[in-house]
């Protein structure tokens, strides 16, 4: 199909996990990393997201992290993969209980900065100039812990110190509104990109918007997606679906609201995501029950989804959705939506 976008893919190794949850033990066996890399490549994926500590432990040295991280490209190149983007773990370490960008402890302020600033040389050592934060703990159980107002500047602060450090990276904000606080600073895309226009180089911070973490907002994940590509800000996507506003769910893309997974393929592909070799990916879990044997299928179901939404989107006419809207016929217009869905349009 001439013209169109073809899409790239990635999952992270924490995708093709163990099974291990708060409520019980691990039920498969931990795969190799080389080994997941190679069953990504095997099943169509074209890159691999990690966290710093994904390539190397946060604790090594520098010349083992160099030799570590050269390693990891060398395993990614061998299998004709690339690395998507790196993000610092800043939600682990007992000096981030209290937030990391935001804590109240000039010292865990830091150790937080310290240990993004080495992500940044981490992602270059594996060959990406994207940095996604995930603001895990940025926020407050209790209202009065912290003065929200000073912690928007201390986000702005670590922003500019991350932007300075190395002129060429961008770094894409993952906004989620809470989980595992109960109120996180910033959280939807909209807040973000607020920030990022007072940085001091706003053209290189944009957004990556996770779908549960819109429907854990209450909002609608291809809604969040039109906003940040109205300001050319959409660099990055985690695709998964989620059942209700519980805890992050990361169920394979499509596998709760199928016609809320084909909005967002829809505003992508309508909207040139892709084109400027922004890559889709997939932050899917595989269900605790799942077997050794089948524990990739969660990330295989999700990119056939997609890839079958696609061409639902590619078929359908948009003179054929103009002469709904002309009449103000919705009831039409929804009907024909549901049948292409249900493979009878």
């Amino acid at each position: 199909m001439r013209g169109y976008t073809e899409y790239k893919y990635t999952a992270g190794p924490w995708n093709i996990h163990t099974g291990a949850d708060p409520f019980g033990p691990p039920v498969r066996d931990e795969i190799a990393f080389a080994d997941k890399v190679a069953k990504l490549k095997e099943i169509g994926y074209h890159g691999v997201q990690f966290h710093d500590d994904d390539v190397v432990s946060a604790d090594a040295d520098a010349a083992t992290t160099q030799r570590v991280a050269a390693e990891v490209k060398k395993i990614l190149g061998d299998h004709g993969m690339v690395a998507e983007f790196v993000a610092p773990r800043l939600w682990e370490d007992r000096r981030t209980i209290d937030g990391a960008v935001t804590s109240n402890s000039p010292e865990c302020r830091k150790y937080a900065l310290d240990r993004s600033l080495r992500a940044i040389d981490i992602a270059n050592m594996i060959g990406t100039k994207n940095i996604v934060l995930w603001p895990a703990r940025e926020g407050t159980y209790i209202r009065e812990s912290k003065d929200s107002v000073a912690m928007i500047g201390r986000f702005l602060d670590y922003l500019n110190a991350l932007l300075a450090h190395d002129k060429e990276i961008r770094i894409l904000g993952e906004m989620k509104p809470n989980e595992p606080m109960d109120q996180a600073y910033l959280p939807t895309v909209g807040h973000f990109l607020s920030l990022a226009y007072r940085t001091e180089d706003p053209d290189r911070v944009g957004a990556l918007i996770e779908s549960a973490h819109c429907w854990l907002a209450g909002l609608d994940p291809s809604e969040e997606m039109s906003y940040a590509l109205w300001h050319g800000k959409l660099w990055g996507v985690h695709l998964n679906d989620q059942n209700g506003l519980k805890f992050d769910e990361d169920k394979a893309f499509g596998a709760v609201n199928l016609r809320a997974a084909f909005n967002q393929v829809r505003v992508l592909e309508k909207n040139g995501y892709g084109r400027s070799r922004e890559m889709v990916g997939f932050d899917v879990k595989a269900m605790r029950t799942q077997p050794q044997d089948k524990c990739f299928a969660h990330l295989e179901n999700s990119k056939r989804i997609f890839e079958s939404l696609l061409q639902v989107v590619r078929s359908t006419d948009e003179a054929e959705l103009d002469a709904y809207r002309e009449a103000r016929d919705y009831e039409g217009l929804e009907m024909l939506i549901i049948r292409k869905l249900m493979g009878k349009g």
